[in-house]
C-alpha cells in the first residue's frame, strides 16, 4: 500500500460575476452615492416635480411658463444661499423681509437727493450691510439669541420703511420704459417691406439688475455658485462650517467666532438688499407691503430647509438651496396652471418641508454609518 502523499486537492475558483450583474451593483451603489448627497434627495424631488406638472398640463413646459417662473424661484435662490451661510453657523436671520423692502426705497431717497443710479446701488447696500452689522453685533458681542435680534430687526426695518416711504408706493429709479422708432422688416405678398415700428425697452442699469429677463437668474446661479464655492474652497467657508459644529471647539482652535458670524450677517443682509433692489427694478415700482416681506422670508428660509440646511448648524449646501427655491417656484406655478387655489399652496409648503426634513434626518443618518460624514 502506498503511503505517499496525493497530489494537493484543487478549490475551483469562483466564477466572476456577470457583467450584468456588475452593472446593476454600480448602478445601485452610484444611485445610493447620489442620494446619500445633501442635494441628491431635493434634486430628485425637483426632477419629480417638474415631470408630474409637465405631464398633468401641456403649459407648464414652455418658454412662456418659464419666464414666469424665473421671477419667484431666481430671488428666492439668492436669499437662501445667504440663509444657508448663517445657518451652517449655527444662527438664522429673520430680518432679510425687512431689508429686501427697505433697501428699494433707500435706493429711491438716494436717488432723490441726486446720486446716480450705481452710486444709489452702493449706498442702499450698505445700508443692507448695516444692519447685517447690527444684527451680528448684537447677537455675537451683546449675546442675545439670533432669533430674537432678527425678530427685532425684521420689525424695527419695516417700521422704518414705512416711516421713510409714508407708507406709499413709488416708482423704482432707472426702471423707466421708453419707446422708439426702428424699422422692421416684413414680407407681405412674396414682398420685402421695410416699416416703421414703435417698440419699448428699458435701459442698461435695469436690464443688467432685475429688469432683464434673465438676469436674475444669472444672478441667482453667479451668487450660489459663488457660495458654494466659498463654503467649500475657503478658510471662510471651513471656519463657518467649524463655528456650526461646535463654536466652543472652533473657538478654543483659534477661530475668530464672532468674526465668521457677523461677516455671515452682512453678507446675508446684502442679499436681501439686492434682490429687494432687483424685484423693485422688475416691477417698476416698490410697495412698503411689510406683510409681504414676512411671507418673503419664510420663502426663502424654506428653500434653504428644502434643500438640506439644517437649523441646528454644521451642515448645509448652497446648491441644495437653488433647488429648494426651485422646488418651490415649481411647486406654486404648477398649482396655479392647474387652477388649484392658493389656500393650498401653504399646506403643501409645510407638508413639504416636514417631508423634505424626514429626509434630511435619514440621508444625513446614512451618511455617517457609510463613513461619508
Amino acid at each position: 500500500m502506498s503511503t505517499g502523499a496525493g497530489p494537493a486537492a484543487t478549490v475551483p475558483a469562483a466564477p466572476p460575476p456577470s457583467p450584468a450583474v456588475s452593472r446593476r451593483g454600480s448602478a445601485g451603489d452610484l444611485a445610493r452615492r447620489f442620494l446619500t448627497l445633501r442635494e441628491g434627495s431635493i434634486i430628485v424631488v425637483t426632477v419629480l416635480a417638474i415631470v408630474y406638472f409637465s405631464l398633468k398640463t401641456d403649459r407648464f413646459f414652455t418658454t412662456d411658463n418659464f419666464k414666469t417662473l424665473l421671477p419667484y424661484f431666481a430671488p428666492f435662490a439668492i436669499l437662501a444661499a445667504g440663509e444657508v451661510l448663517l445657518m451652517i453657523s449655527g444662527e438664522i436671520d429673520l430680518s432679510i423681509g425687512s431689508v429686501f423692502l427697505f433697501a428699494p426705497f433707500m435706493f429711491y431717497e438716494f436717488n432723490q437727493a441726486g446720486l446716480s443710479l450705481v452710486p444709489c446701488l452702493i449706498m442702499a447696500l450698505l445700508c443692507a450691510a448695516v444692519v447685517g452689522v447690527i444684527n451680528g453685533v448684537l447677537t455675537e458681542v451683546i449675546g442675545v439669541s439670533s432669533f430674537i435680534t432678527t425678530l427685532g430687526t425684521l420689525l424695527g426695518v419695516g417700521g422704518l420703511t414705512l416711516i421713510i416711504s409714508h407708507a406709499a408706493p413709488v416708482s423704482m429709479p432707472g426702471a423707466e420704459v421708453t419707446s422708439k422708432t426702428v424699422n422692421v422688416t416684413h414680407v407681405i405678398n412674396g414682398q420685402t417691406v421695410v416699416l416703421p415700428e414703435k417698440v419699448n425697452e428699458i435701459g442698461t442699469f435695469a436690464r443688467i439688475f432685475g429688469g432683464g429677463i434673465y438676469s436674475e437668474l444669472i444672478w441667482a446661479l453667479v451668487i450660489v455658485i459663488g457660495v458654494q464655492v466659498l463654503l467649500r474652497m475657503t478658510r471662510w467657508g471651513m471656519h463657518t462650517i467649524a463655528v456650526g459644529g461646535n463654536k466652543l471647539g472652533a473657538r478654543e482652535a483659534g477661530i475668530k467666532v464672532r468674526t465668521v458670524v457677523i461677516r455671515n450677517f452682512i453678507l446675508c443682509s446684502v442679499f436681501a438688499g439686492l434682490v429687494g433692489i432687483f424685484e423693485a427694478t422688475r416691477a417698476s415700482s416698490v410697495t412698503p407691503d411689510t406683510a409681504g416681506a414676512s411671507e418673503t422670508m419664510f420663502r426663502a428660509v424654506s428653500a434653504a430647509v428644502i434643500g438640506g440646511t439644517l437649523l441646528t448648524g454644521g451642515e448645509g449646501t448652497a446648491i441644495g438651496a437653488l433647488f429648494g427655491a426651485l422646488f418651490l417656484g415649481v411647486l406654486r406655478d404648477g398649482l396655479t396652471l392647474q387652477g388649484i387655489s392658493a389656500d393650498y399652496l401653504d399646506f403643501i409648503l409645510g407638508v413639504a418641508i416636514l417631508v423634505a426634513m424626514v429626509i434630511n434626518v435619514y440621508v444625513g443618518r446614512v451618511r455617517k454609518g457609510s463613513g461619508r460624514g
